[in-house]
Parts: structure tokens; sequence; C-alpha cells
């Protein structure tokens, strides 16, 4: 897939009206209201200048993968309150960072994170809306939890008044097999829907954070509640995805 890169603000506009229009014909075809969907821009490896012209083409909250990247962006553009999300892995000793500023986080998948998290957001007075990473693929290289351990850590997140959990996440095997990429999204919808009828309580919203660039149409249809597009909207990135899901972290196009 190629993606062309947009510099001014019309451009990116014109790019977020037609990732849009593809968000509203995929919920068309599954029957559903494509004002439930969220679009998630992802500006990682975008400049600050280009972001400020994804702010004023109508994009209020940003989503990156690098705590440090996010970290910087943040301070350099505070005055225009954009909001950010972090939807790649964290390490525990950059928790304390996206407790002060995220305002949520798309790639939860450990109980010692969570902890980390909540400890840091207790402190700044903050709370997160989180979304458990659930490994949908059996990938070896996906982070995320296995489908067998989300009922045990859905209820461990439950004394963490910090922590909104508002559903679930996943990445999608990275295929030109779209039955093979269909199925990663199903099974996350069928565990959300059997976190459901265990303890609704424990999934809040009970959300789908699942679809990129390369697979958000089909994320739609199998009932994606946020898609995380980057590419379809800023362009090509100058460096490979796996720069920005480290290892153990397999790639598909955000």
């Amino acid at each position: 897939m190629e993606f062309t890169t947009a510099h001014t603000v019309e451009e990116l506009k014109k790019n977020v009206d037609e990732v849009k229009r593809r968000i509203a014909a995929a919920a068309a075809r599954a029957g559903r209201d494509p004002k439930e969907i969220r679009l998630l821009p992802v500006s990682k490896t975008v400049s600050e200048d280009r972001i400020r012209g994804a702010i004023a083409a109508g994009c209020t909250r940003l989503g990156e993968n690098k705590v440090q990247e996010a970290k910087r962006k943040h301070a350099a553009l505070i005055d225009t309150g954009v909001e950010w999300s972090i939807i790649g892995h964290l390490q525990r000793n950059k928790a304390k960072d996206v407790a002060a500023f995220a305002r949520e986080f798309h790639a939860l998948d450990s109980l010692r994170v969570a902890e980390a998290l909540d400890r840091r957001l207790q402190s700044a007075g903050r709370s997160l809306e989180v979304y458990v990473q659930v490994n949908t693929s059996g990938e070896e290289s996906k982070y995320g939890i296995e489908p067998d351990e989300l009922p045990g850590l859905l209820t461990a997140l439950r004394p963490f008044d910090a922590l909104n959990v508002r559903g679930l996440m996943t990445l999608a095997i990275f295929t030109t097999d779209e039955e093979a990429v269909r199925r990663c999204f199903q099974l996350l919808r069928r565990l959300r829907d059997d976190a459901r009828d265990r303890d609704p309580d424990l999934i809040g919203l009970g959300e789908l954070s699942m679809g990129m660039s390369g697979d958000f149409e089909i994320a739609i249809e199998e009932g994606a509640d946020v898609v995380r597009v980057g590419q379809s909207i800023f362009g090509a990135r100058p460096t490979p995805d796996s720069d920005y899901w480290p290892t153990p972290q397999a790639s598909g196009h955000s």
C-alpha cells in the first residue's frame, strides 16, 4: 500500500476526510453508525510543524508509540491543547512520564505496568483511560497478553482506581490474507463479549481499539470502536515500523 505525504493543512484535511469517508463506508457495510467509531490519528515520526497542521485540520487527540517522542511533542505543542494517546509497549520506568501527560494508554499488557502507572497517577492526582492489549495473532513476536490470561488481568486491575479500563486493543497479523486479519479482530470481539458476560464492570465501555491504515476497514466491519491511523493521514514514514514496534513487537501499518 502506498501513502502520499501530506504537508499542508489542506492536504492533511483532505486525507483525514478521506479516512473518515472510508470509516463511514465500512460502518455502513456492517450496519453500524459511523459516529460510534473514533479515529485516532497516529503522529509517530511526524514533525511538530506538520502536527500543527493536523491540529488545524481538526485533529484533537494524537497517538504516539514511543513515550520519549510523545513527551517531547507534548511539551512543544502544549499551547495547542492537543491530547495524547500512548499506543505502544510501555516499560515501567516510563510510567511516570505517561502518568504526567497522557490521556489514554492503548497497550496495557501486564500487572506490573498497571501497578507502576496507578502509583504514579495517584501521586499526580490524575487518572488514565486504558485498553488491555491482547495478542490475538498467536505470534511470539507480538506484545500483549495471551487470550486465556485476560480474565485474570481484568480482575487484578479492579483495585487500581486511577486506571479506567475502556476496553481491549490488538494488532492483527500483518499479511495480505484478509481472513487471517479478520480472525484476529473477531477473537478480540469474542473476548470482549465474554468479559462482559462474566463481569461488565471489569471491561468498562468494552471498546475495541483495533485497525490501522492497512486494515481499519476490516476492523470496523468486525466491531472496532477506535481505529489507529497514521500513514493514510500523514503519509509514508521515513523509518520502518520495526523502529516503533520494538522486539518482540511485529508491526503493521498504523
